[in-house]
């Protein structure tokens, strides 16, 4: 089975290769290795993807991290596949060169998408009129009609479900992590959700915001 383990360690000549050897002792095989933010000049946050051997539990994964000195576990989650992150200039290629079948190529985007930016489902909504659905991914909530009256997404940001009324009971299950970043001027809104967490830091949040606004500027 595959994880994904967020984890920030020293930035320091190393450090990785530390962790990956400890992550080799579980039977661990690293897929993919990814910055995710640097915090400071001697702290990354990196995302891996694991796969582990069968009856290898994602305890023993947590425990090899723990044991590299300066290595911290954010978070833990079964993933499948591997982080794509170069995988969204195929998309947005794809998108550029199919603008005549807007609302399948969307539906293409939204399909590969979760696995870009480590995210469980996205959701793309028209706002222009009344509140649609345009788009969703295959494990994205299922459109129960909780559409709200409203999204209030006028830029790319961290949507909090404790204190913001308008968002649907249906975006928040599992305790998903949500973002949300408005596609130009079109008046689309792309919709991520991470269930179970972790929450989106803010460098994941600039790179939604960059994708929104060329997403905007391919469908105008």
């Amino acid at each position: 089975m595959s994880f994904l383990i967020r984890v920030l360690l020293p930035d320091t000549p190393g450090a990785l290769g530390q962790l990956a050897d400890a992550i080799g002792q579980t039977g661990g095989n690293i897929q993919s290795v990814d910055i995710i933010e640097a915090f400071s000049a001697d702290a990354v946050m990196d995302d891996i993807v694991v796969d582990l051997p069968q009856g290898v539990m994602a305890d023993a994964l947590i425990t090899a991290a723990n044991s590299v000195d300066g290595v911290e576990v954010d978070s833990i989650r079964p993933f499948s596949g591997r982080v794509d992150r170069r995988g969204q200039i195929e998309m947005l290629s794809h998108l550029a060169t199919n603008r005549g079948g807007l609302r399948t190529s969307l539906q293409d985007f939204v399909s590969a998408f979760p696995k870009a930016l480590t995210s469980s489902w996205a959701i793309i909504v028209d706002t222009t009129d009344r509140i649609t659905r345009v788009a969703a991914s295959s494990a994205a909530p299922e459109d129960d009609g909780s559409i709200p009256a409203d999204i209030d997404v006028t830029s790319a940001r961290v949507l909090v479900a404790d204190s913001e009324d308008w968002i649907p009971d249906s975006w928040r299950i599992l305790d998903s992590a949500l973002a949300g970043a408005p596609l130009g001027d079109s008046g689309l809104v792309l919709i991520i959700g991470r269930a179970g967490g972790p929450d989106y830091l803010a460098s994941e949040v600039v790179h939604l915001g960059h994708l929104g606004n060329i997403l905007g500027k391919l469908i105008d």
